[in-house]
């Protein structure tokens, strides 16, 4: 079942990219990444609840928790950083396969 996640610091294709590479490599197949809305979405096919839970911690370990998660400001601080870093990965990673 495609399950929509708001997902927070998202801003681009890079980030889009490491989002999507990240869960292709967990084993998650259908995956879409929506730029066009704030706050941004990932859509992913998801069979179970254990499945929920790992997505969820996916994408907080590369700095994009879900928009709803109430965050301190050192946690806070710390996500967005982990999503430069993240951003910075998937921009390097789609130029590198152009060429």
């Amino acid at each position: 079942m495609n399950t929509v996640f708001e997902v927070a610091n998202i801003r681009c294709g890079g980030c889009a990219n490491t989002i999507t590479t990240s869960l292709k490599e967990a084993g998650f197949k259908e995956i879409c990444v929506d730029l066009s809305c704030e706050p941004r979405k990932v859509t992913v096919d998801i069979t179970d609840e254990a499945q929920l839970a790992q997505v969820k911690a996916i994408l907080r370990s590369l700095g994009y928790p879900l928009s709803s998660e109430e965050e301190g400001a050192i946690d806070n601080a710390t996500l967005k950083l982990k999503s430069f870093v993240s951003c910075a990965i998937g921009k390097f990673s789609t130029d590198t396969k152009s060429d």
